[in-house]
């Protein structure tokens, strides 16, 4: 029997400089955070509820003014009616794109739930279907191709560009702010008037900057990632200029109306108290992740980033090259989680995803990957995507329980 438990100790004494710089980026944000509270004046009143319209919601002006502060931003829209991050994503494509308008990813093909939205796979309810037009240019060497894209914006009218962040289901690296940055350089000194559009799931609170600060004009991520602290039960925010966030609020509820509407009903302290926890939940899942990479690469399996990479989101990639040792890795994360914990996960067809996925979600909010969750598609190099944890502590014994599993067997 390997001594698991010994095995994990000693590969986390050896990554005190990597959790020291985690806990420097928290505080920096929990800073933020606190700074944005004080001067919006959130108050216990904030925590009240609408129902019905929603009109005059006062806790909601002070939650989308606290995102506003946070992102830096002209403008925010913090709903509970926001179904997923992907349910933002399309909101706001859909508020930006008008019929014969041409989208342009420049981050590779989009993560798999917007295929059907976009139209790369059919539905008569996608964009494409309303005449919306979609072209992509792929990274290069897990970069930007600068070169392809300054070429096709000169040659191209283009509306909205969309750049995905973190890696979704794809092998590549998931996009750092500086090469962000440098990317938004390029597009606005050709055509300013394009739109940038970053889906920044999984990314918020892993460094110091938001994508607003480097130039994005609009940044779309879920509540039941990092932001929410794994407190807010459900919903997603959208940030940016204030007449695209306008644009945005008129599509989620109704021209005329926009966001004038849409009770809390209840929600506005959950929302408040998950993002107040939101920087110390991120670090704690950073650390879980850099734990995984450190004592996984220790076991001779591929991972990606390793443990002293730059983290810009707070997934963890385990490559099994083997279907069965990731089913086996997955369900031991199930296994090894509070809630449902004697269910068996099996690989299953999920709405949205091209392939069966098999996901541990032992979860206290359904579906949040903020908590520790584990999935993947059932598709070479059968990848495990670990992300999350509400404390460090927990994420350590689900490595240890779910590496007893894989490896005592």
């Amino acid at each position: 029997m390997i001594d698991i438990e010994t095995i994990v100790n000693n590969e986390e004494s050896l990554l005190t400089k990597e959790f020291n710089l985690v806990d420097e980026i928290c505080f920096y944000n929990s800073n933020k955070v606190l700074k944005a509270f004080r001067e919006n004046k959130v108050s216990e009143t904030d925590f009240n509820s609408t129902t019905g319209y929603g009109y005059n919601d006062k806790g909601r002006e002070t939650i989308e003014n606290v995102f506003k502060t946070i992102f830096k931003s002209e403008s925010a829209l913090v709903r509970s009616q926001f179904i997923s991050g992907s349910h933002a994503l399309t909101v706001a494509l859909f508020a930006l794109l008008r019929p014969n308008d041409l989208l342009l990813s420049i981050s590779g093909l989009p993560y798999d739930t917007l295929h059907e939205v976009i139209g790369i796979k059919d539905n008569n309810s996608s964009l494409k279907s309303f005449g919306v037009k979609y072209d992509q240019i792929d990274l290069k060497d897990d970069d930007f191709d600068y070169e392809r894209i300054e070429d096709y914006l000169k040659n191209n009218k283009v509306k909205v560009i969309e750049i995905q962040r973190s890696k979704g289901y794809s092998t590549r690296k998931s996009i750092s702010l500086s090469k962000i940055e440098k990317v938004i350089n390029l597009i606005k000194s050709i055509d300013k008037d394009i739109i940038v559009m970053i889906d920044n799931c999984y990314c918020e609170f892993v460094t110091k900057k938001e994508p607003t600060e480097v130039g994005a004009d609009i940044v779309v991520g879920s509540l039941i990632k990092n932001l929410g602290g794994g407190i807010s039960p459900n919903g997603a925010y959208i940030v940016g200029k204030k007449s695209l966030i306008e644009l945005c609020g008129e599509r989620l509820t109704l021209p005329g109306e926009g966001m004038e509407v849409g009770p809390t009903l209840g929600i506005n302290r959950s929302i408040l108290q998950g993002l107040f926890l939101a920087p110390r939940v991120v670090a704690n899942s950073l650390k879980v992740a850099i734990l995984t990479s450190k004592v996984m690469e220790s076991f001779g399996y591929e991972v990606e980033p390793k443990y002293n990479d730059e983290r810009v989101d707070i997934v963890q990639n385990i490559i099994f090259k083997d279907k069965d040792k990731l089913i086996k890795y997955v369900q031991g994360i199930q296994k090894n989680s509070p809630i449902d914990s004697h269910v068996l996960c099996m690989p299953s067809p999920m709405p949205g995803y091209s392939d069966e996925v098999i996901m541990a979600s032992g979860s206290f909010t359904q579906g949040s990957s903020i908590e520790l969750s584990c999935d993947g598609p059932l598709r070479e190099p059968y990848i495990a995507y670990q992300q999350g944890s509400m404390t460090y502590e927990y994420g350590k014994l689900a490595l240890i329980g779910t590496l007893m599993e894989i490896e005592n067997d």
